[in-house]
């Protein structure tokens, strides 16, 4: 798959790994579309970006925001790439507290919304844009799309206090044969990325201690990754053909301990 003349959405993609894959993407010639809930902060980065860069405010989790958000990705171009990178969490909660009292379900349900729905969501309406488009006349496969969802090693090997989180990412990482093997019959190719800890700007609000001492467990290179990785890796699973329903890990080795 081209990246140069294509449209590109990314999800999540006014901060943090979005931002980072919406820059190098843009810088490999696709048009970009950077649909995120922070429209201060995605307005900013699409006025950095320039020509070649939109911005669709709005909420993963909803039909009609997600809708949008492919129906101008759409109308700007040929729609061959979604990359989701919208997710997070609030705060962690252990399955059962130290003093009895239970998990607070409301807040697992949100967690597993925003990971796991919000990227089912939008997976399928880009797909389903992606799968109703022409492959490009000289394509050999007849590929229509690429999409890449992000999940965590957190989901393979999450840790004491990650419950919820570890369960919506797993859902992504578990989505990913699945959904690969359901669009192939349209042309469309799904891959995943599983990242260990990337040095985002989020990690630049932590005590210099916390960060130091986790940098230390990463085998090699010892450092937290870098968000230009994660995008490199990204491009690579976009144009390397043959790549398909397959979860990477993007981590120096670390394997999480239990805490």
């Amino acid at each position: 798959m081209d990246i140069a003349g294509n449209v590109a959405l990314i999800t999540g993609g006014a901060s943090g790994l979005g931002e980072a894959t919406a820059r190098h993407l843009h810088r490999r010639g696709a048009h970009v579309v950077v649909f995120d809930r922070d429209a201060d902060r995605g307005a900013a980065v699409v006025a950095e970006l320039g020509e070649r860069a939109a911005f669709v405010a709005g909420d993963v989790t909803s039909e009609v925001d997600a809708g949008a958000a492919v129906e101008l990705a759409s109308a700007t171009g040929p729609l061959r790439v979604l990359v989701a990178c919208a997710g997070g969490v609030s705060r962690s909660e252990r399955t059962v507290h130290r003093d009895g009292t239970a998990h607070e379900l409301a807040l697992f349900q949100q967690t597993v919304d925003l990971n796991l729905v919000g990227t089912f969501n939008v997976l399928r309406l880009a797909a389903a844009a992606m799968g109703a488009q022409d492959p490009p006349p000289d394509d050999p496969d007849g590929e229509r799309g690429v999409i890449v969802t992000t999940a965590s090693i957190a989901g393979i090997e999450g840790q004491i206090g990650q419950i919820a989180y570890a369960s919506a990412k797993a859902g992504i990482i578990g989505m990913t044969i699945v959904a690969a093997r359901d669009l192939a019959s349209v042309g469309v190719r799904v891959n995943c990325v599983a990242p260990g800890t990337i040095g985002t700007r989020a990690w630049d609000q932590a005590p210099p201690g916390m960060r130091d001492a986790l940098e230390a467990k990463v085998p090699f290179p010892r450092r937290l990754g870098h968000p230009e990785e994660f995008a490199d890796l990204v491009e690579h699973l976009i144009t390397n053909r043959y790549l398909n329903g397959h979860v990477v890990r993007l981590d120096g080795a670390i394997r999480f301990d239990p805490k």
